[in-house]
């Protein structure tokens, strides 16, 4: 799911400036790439589920209106927590980019 190759950890080692000695990692940790995208799946997911609730809803299979108006706001706090990293993420990306080496 990384179309351009760019968020895996044998990219990583390319961008290591000077040769500088990486701090070791645990190999038990998720990588960022991994918990990013599962983030994105579990987002989508949401939405997925509230518009069937909408759906559900309107055709008259489904009766709880708090049940639909709640899957709806989870989903959009979900979907604007992770709007907010992205936007911390290109900020860091311009930040990185002003740097002169």
């Amino acid at each position: 799911m990384d179309p351009l190759g760019l968020i895996s950890s044998q990219g990583a080692s390319r961008f290591n400036p000077a040769g500088r000695q990486q701090a070791p990692t645990d190999p038990n940790q998720p990588e960022f790439k991994d918990v990013l995208l599962k983030n994105i799946n579990d987002v989508n997911q949401l939405q997925v589920d509230a518009n069937r609730a909408i759906e559900d809803l309107q055709s008259g299979r489904r009766d709880d209106l708090e049940g639909v108006i709640l899957a709806t706001q989870k989903a959009d706090t979900a979907f604007r927590m992770l709007q907010g990293l992205r936007n911390k993420v290109v900020e860091a990306y311009d930040e990185v980019k002003q740097i002169r080496v």
